[in-house]
């Protein structure tokens, strides 16, 4: 090879890392902005709640107590609700030797353990990684997968869903639900509540707070904290999407293997029966039928979507 076509290999090259680090950079600031928007939500909520029955400060303590044991019990248990709920099965390591091998491969490039290796038996060409941390992770993935995708697509799908494992965002995925339950449930039981009693803030103080704009105001954001929290869930999770594309082309040094397996998923129409609303956001394509963001209400649904388009996600790997 001559001197100037090695060199301007090696600035491309140089070139594609560094966009790449940029990005990752990028997508895990605007993650941690996100969440602390969700813890800020959370507290909005609950003093919102507590204006509404009379007692801001113990609304609030209700909402960090609430979403901190849901967090706790989400986190522990996430991986084996998720691969439950799926029907995920152990994959053989003989029967599904040429799986066992690229996860193990990727692994060792990756300096990760190797996680528990499951499929499910679904016809949609789909996957997903589970698990609290590196040590304690799970990857599914489905026999459409495996059967329409060939070995460097395949590669490209896995070293996607290791780079969720690395960069801990089962753990951000898992706090993003988990606050967007937390709101719901506040919300919801401050405004029964609220009705219980009459309609009225409280009853020792009917006169008092009749006229206090704060309490309207408490109302009005228990009745939207809930969509805005969906909102910020369907962004974290967008975000972390796009960053384990990026990871994932880090990975394997190779972004043409994940291009041609989204622009495969792109093309198939099967649905992922094995999903359900509660597992949508940890597969690597959005599993459920029915969401489409074109019409007038285009713009509108790209708000509640869990994963960027992936003509969106193809683009940007080939800008890389």
């Amino acid at each position: 090879m001559k001197r100037p076509k090695l060199k301007r290999l090696l600035q491309r090259f140089s070139s594609s890392n560094k966009n790449m680090y940029d990005l990752i950079s990028a997508n895990k600031r605007r993650s941690v902005f996100l969440l602390l928007g969700f813890v800020m939500l959370v507290i909005a909520a609950g003093v919102a709640a507590g204006q509404v029955l009379g007692n801001p400060v113990v609304g609030t303590s209700i909402a960090l107590i609430f979403s901190a044991l849901m967090a706790g019990t989400s986190y522990w248990k996430s991986d084996s609700i998720a691969l439950r709920v799926s029907r995920a099965k152990p994959a053989d390591e003989v029967v599904y030797k040429r799986l066992h091998n690229l996860v193990e491969g990727l692994c060792i490039a990756g300096g990760l353990p190797k996680p528990r290796v499951y499929v499910i038996d679904d016809p949609a060409p789909n996957a997903f990684a589970t698990g609290r941390n590196p040590k304690h992770a799970a990857i599914a993935v489905t026999s459409g997968l495996l059967e329409k995708l060939d070995r460097v697509e395949l590669e490209g799908v896995l070293a996607h869903e290791l780079s969720h494992i690395k960069n801990y965002d089962i753990l951000v995925s898992t706090i993003a639900v988990t606050l967007v339950g937390s709101i719901a449930i506040l919300t919801d039981l401050a405004i029964r509540m609220m009705w219980w009693n009459g309609g009225r803030v409280s009853r020792s103080n009917d006169r008092r707070n009749s006229s206090n704009p704060l309490a309207f105001i408490g109302f009005a954001l228990l009745i939207l904290a809930p969509l805005v929290a969906r909102i910020m869930q369907a962004a974290v999770s967008r975000r972390r999407e796009t960053l384990a594309d990026v990871s994932a082309c880090q990975l394997t040094r190779y972004p043409p293997g994940l291009i041609s397996a989204l622009e495969k998923l792109q093309a198939d129409s099967t649905v992922t029966h094995s999903a359900s609303m509660a597992t949508a956001h940890m597969w690597i394509e959005q599993p459920l039928s029915g969401v489409k963001d074109a019409g007038r209400l285009g713009g509108f649904h790209k708000l509640f979507n869990t994963h960027p388009p992936l003509s969106e996600r193809i683009a940007l790997l080939r800008e890389m």
